[in-house]
């Protein structure tokens, strides 16, 4: 194995990395505590089988080791609302281990990225600026002709492909974008589009759909909807209500969000992905919440609404519902409610970064889940990861195929259980809902095109970097952010 050879990374990354739209947040004690009980267990279980702790890890029982050791460190701190269930044994045993951890559902992730590390973005970067300085730890990327910005290529289609596709069991994304003016975007709408086309191992099947990112505070981008509905297969159209270039933001039922929902009616894209919570600061805070989506998505019934990132709010905690509460997933139950947008309706609640981040905190991730799948209903929760900022993507696949509400708190809150059912409808075929991908891609092609082949012979001996790769401190935060202002 050519990555971690010394096994001294965890195949469950919980740490303080982010999309680059927020601040990363310190690590608590007790996510310190779980780790050191992970690699503990790690070395014990290694030694036991007489394997190296890197292969250990590697094997469905590290990763199964890993979500018990956060078991115990959350445990120790009393009563638990949410937890991994995941049985005691699978640590030692892989065969069980793959049983929980390698089922075969079927994984729509509505939100992927990647950049083009060579783009005109990073020649408009401020002198000595290194956004997602974190690649430097793989020295696989120095084979770029890029001084000081060789990092970048592994966030490239390539890097994208072996993250998503071979290192998790991924089967279809959606390719999204990130805020930025249009000389700034580090992957242009063309760009994306190419990729889709030319990267040889898609093989032709539709692996890969397409947003079109949509600003209509800014000049000219509600003009440039004509050409991108004609041009390009558009799946959604993605905004984000809080920002603007001079960094005012709209809400989706003032003048120019109507504009733009109307525009999409009028062009056939009834797909509006909106990011909503994380938001990027104090200024424009409002524009960030979700105060208009129940408002929008009552007047225009046959649009879906996709609430990317769900109205979640990194470092604020989600607990039961709060009527008072202006943000978070709280504002999105709201303002369903207040406007009589009913479960199973127009408004789909995305999980990007949300989960991501709530992984590490079980009590909070229940509450957020519960609330989200009682306000949109079963059938209205999109799995999204934001990967490939956080590498590969299996290990939150991993924690939410065994995450599992109390039932204390389904008791007292009316939560669902989290039931196989229900977990592949949200890991999978809710998507299918909104994204449309033609069955015979789903039938015939996604089981034997040469992702799968490449896929299952990648796995007789697989290598993942178990790396996440935006920014992880605050300096890095703000050096990614200097050229998207």
């Amino acid at each position: 194995m050519t990555h971690d050879p010394h096994g001294t990374r965890l195949p469950i990354k919980v740490d303080t990395t982010t999309n680059g739209e927020f601040a990363p947040i310190p690590l608590a004690p007790v996510h310190r505590a779980a780790a050191q009980r992970a690699f503990a267990a790690a070395t014990s279980h290694a030694q036991r089988l007489g394997m190296t702790r890197r292969r250990f890890l590697v094997s469905a029982a590290g990763a199964a080791s890993t979500l018990l050791a956060t078991n115990a460190a959350h445990a120790a701190r009393g009563p638990r609302g949410g937890f991994y269930e995941v049985p005691a044994e699978a640590a030692l045993d892989d065969a069980l281990a793959r049983s929980v951890l390698d089922k075969r559902e079927f994984v729509f992730d509505v939100q992927g990225h990647f950049v083009n590390p060579t783009g005109a973005w990073t020649r408009g970067l401020p002198p000595g600026a290194r956004p997602l300085r974190t690649f430097a730890e793989n020295k696989a990327c120095a084979a770029l002709d890029q001084p000081g910005l060789a990092y970048l290529g592994c966030l490239d289609a390539d890097a994208f492909v072996k993250d998503v596709f071979l290192d998790s069991d991924t089967d279809v994304v959606v390719l999204s974008f990130v805020p930025s003016s249009r000389e700034r975007e580090p992957l242009t709408m063309e760009e994306a589009a190419a990729a889709a086309q030319l990267v040889e191992r898609l093989d032709g099947t539709h692996r890969l759909l397409l947003h079109a990112r949509v600003n209509p505070n800014q000049p000219g981008d509600l003009e440039s909807m004509d050409v991108l509905a004609s041009r390009y297969k558009v799946a959604a159209w993605k905004t984000y209500t809080q920002w603007g270039p001079d960094g005012r933001g709209f809400f989706l039922d003032d003048d120019v969000g109507l504009a733009f929902v109307e525009k999409a009616v009028r062009l056939g894209v009834r797909n509006i992905a909106i990011h909503k919570g994380l938001p990027f600061g104090q200024r424009s805070y409002e524009h960030s919440t979700c105060v208009d989506v129940g408002r929008v998505a009552k007047r225009f019934p046959d649009v879906n609404f996709l609430i990317y990132h769900s109205g979640f709010v990194a470092g604020k905690p989600e607990g039961p519902y709060d009527p008072a509460r202006s943000d978070g997933i709280d504002a999105l139950v709201t303002s369903l409610e207040r406007n009589g947008v009913k479960p199973g309706a127009n408004v789909y609640a995305e999980l990007g970064s949300t989960w991501r981040f709530l992984m590490r905190d079980p009590d909070a991730a229940a509450h957020a889940l519960g609330k989200l799948l009682r306000a949109v209903g079963d059938d209205n929760v999109l799995w999204g990861t934001d990967s490939i900022w956080y590498g590969s993507p299996q290990d939150q696949i991993q924690a939410f195929r065994t995450f599992q509400i109390a039932d204390a708190l389904v008791e007292r809150h009316g939560y669902p259980k989290m039931t196989p059912a229900l977990r592949a409808k949200i890991l999978g075929r809710n998507a299918l809902r909104v994204y449309d991908v033609p069955e015979e891609v789903l039938r015939r092609h996604l089981p034997r095109d040469r992702v799968a082949r490449e896929r299952d012979d990648y796995r007789e001996a697989p290598d993942p970097t178990f790396l996440t790769h935006g920014p992880r401190t605050r300096r890095e935060f703000l050096n990614l952010q200097a050229w998207g202002r």
